[in-house]
């Protein structure tokens, strides 16, 4: 090291995350965090790791497994002025709570006219799940975009993780913070560092992690770190240069910079964890292809997961997005790619073309 010079701060998802927690604990008594197995245990991927030690079971609790009841307990306690965070460790069992989420806590502050506020965080990790992936590795996205009331943020850095935690702690709106497993030891690779000192990343705009001319590429999850390999091949192989944008907020979405994009290449590829029927990637193209039209020169093109129950880890090749299936639908469906060889996981092109030849 050059004298003078100052180490870089290397951080992972998790301690940048858990770094904005405990800052926001320290500076607003009110915060308090519950959940099963988050408190002295510090949670199954340590997104708590250590504040039951420093700030006591009053605002760290731990709790039967019954979570509307204690989803409906933080709906009360952020009606009197407290800012509840749920750590859910897996967020299928959100699900459990769906009345209070969708009939209370979304809609509290509307119909209360804004007297009543809502600050309550919901957090939990999506995708890969290992051996019991049924039950703990669901995307559920597009349900939480399609109930009015919430703020749907997706980070996949630690810098983009601190400042939407952030964020997330200084509005008065209920937040659903999904995390992907994938991501928790990853350090940050598109920033100089994470900031020591508080800032925060405003929710809509998405982060452009790759500049190009020639095909444009939306993420939204940790299906960004895949994306970004597709768009090396293409680089290497074709000679394709690729925008690549990581939608870190999908609730709300800045559409401007995705449609300036779509204008200059013409071209769209889509893809996250969700699975691809009925997914936030439908609903982002289907926007773009009324938003830009008139510069498209191929209908946007989804890869998303199988429309199938999560398998076990075993099996996750099959069923969540590879590199190999973007390349398959950009050469199907968007523009040829010379000497390119389908892989023997077909695409939703290739499975509608079998159909349509009777194979």
């Amino acid at each position: 090291m050059a004298s003078g010079e100052m180490a870089r701060r290397e951080m992972t998802y998790t301690e940048a995350a858990l770094e904005a927690l405990t800052a926001a604990m320290v500076r607003d008594p009110t915060i308090f965090v519950l959940g099963e197995g988050i408190g002295e245990r510090g949670g199954n991927f340590n997104t708590t790791k250590g504040l039951y030690q420093r700030f006591g079971p009053r605002r760290l609790r731990d709790t039967p497994i019954c979570e509307r009841g204690f989803v409906g307990l933080c709906t009360g306690a952020a009606m009197t002025g407290t800012r509840p965070i749920v750590d859910f460790m897996f967020i299928d069992f959100i699900l459990d709570a769906v009345g209070e989420l969708t009939n209370q806590i979304a809609k509290i502050q509307y119909m209360t006219s804004g007297r009543l506020k809502m600050p309550v965080l919901l957090r939990g990790c999506v995708g890969v799940g290992g051996g019991a992936a049924t039950h703990h590795s669901g995307s559920y996205f597009p349900f939480f975009v399609n109930v009015p009331g919430f703020r749907v943020v997706v980070p996949t850095t630690p810098y983009d993780a601190k400042g939407l935690l952030n964020t997330a702690l200084a509005g008065s709106d209920p937040v659903v913070f999904f995390e992907s497993q994938r991501l928790y030891d990853i350090g940050e690779l598109f920033e100089p560092e994470v900031p020591a000192d508080y800032y925060e990343i405003p929710m809509g705009p998405p982060a452009k992690r790759r500049s190009g001319t020639d095909l444009t590429m939306i993420t939204v999850g940790a299906t960004l770190y895949r994306a970004l390999e597709a768009a090396d091949q293409l680089q290497e192989r074709h000679g394709m240069s690729c925008d690549v944008f990581d939608c870190r907020s999908i609730n709300p979405l800045d559409y401007e910079p995705l449609v300036e994009s779509v204008q200059r290449t013409g071209k769209v590829l889509l893809s996250s964890d969700a699975c691809e029927r009925g997914s936030v990637m439908q609903d982002i193209a289907n926007n773009l292809s009324q938003l830009a039209f008139d510069y498209l020169d191929a209908p946007p093109v989804v890869v998303g997961s199988r429309n199938w129950i999560t398998p076990a880890a075993e099996v996750e090749d099959d069923f969540f997005p590879q590199v190999s299936w973007m390349l398959d639908a950009i050469h199907e469906s968007i523009v040829p790619l010379n000497g390119h060889q389908l892989t023997t996981n077909p695409t939703n092109g290739e499975l509608l073309r079998r159909k349509r030849e009777g194979v």
